[in-house]
């Protein structure tokens, strides 16, 4: 009798070669391929838990709201402000509302890493940058922000979102 993890079965009176598991396979490269991001969003969600913010985990991804994430939030220069931003598999936002208003945008973010990997950052920055070379907005003319928008239209600009505190636009990220 073959033990689990052999890659053949006895089955009757033959052998038969055990079929490869590519659903454990593809869940596991889901997280690995945009590790380098999640790790990012890793190091600033422990920083931000230190100082109060509260996180938990929802379907595989952390979620990370409060504390100085605001604050912080503020303090950047306004066309880098954002109410929530998506690392990997860490969703960083404001406040828990507006997690709660923008988490299905956030998910269709995650998934964008989960095809895209490391490579995701450096492209939504060269699609921004050409977007705003073309003289069109950089974030919301972004196709991985059309996408999201398309896809998960709550929290959009026309949903009526309100920008963070002293910004001009909505930067849902």
């Amino acid at each position: 009798m073959a033990h689990l993890g052999a890659p053949f079965l006895f089955c009757g009176n033959r052998w038969l070669r055990r079929p490869f598991n590519t659903t454990i396979m593809r869940s596991i490269w889901r997280y690995l391929w945009p590790l380098p991001w999640t790790l990012l969003g890793l190091v600033i969600a422990l920083a931000a838990r230190a100082v109060g913010a509260h996180w938990h985990v929802r379907h595989g991804v952390l979620e990370v709201h409060g504390s100085l994430l605001a604050a912080g939030c503020r303090r950047l220069p306004s066309p880098m402000r954002f109410e929530a931003i998506t690392l990997g598999h860490v969703v960083l936002s404001i406040d828990a509302a507006c997690l709660e208003a923008v988490r299905a945008h956030e998910r269709v973010h995650v998934r964008q890493y989960e095809r895209w990997g490391p490579l995701f950052v450096p492209a939504y920055l060269v699609l921004s940058i050409w977007q705003w070379a073309r003289g069109r907005h950089a974030y919301l003319d972004n196709p991985f922000e059309r996408e999201a928008y398309a896809l998960a239209p709550c929290g959009s600009p026309a949903q009526g979102v309100q920008p963070a505190a002293g910004n001009d636009k909505v930067m849902v990220e």
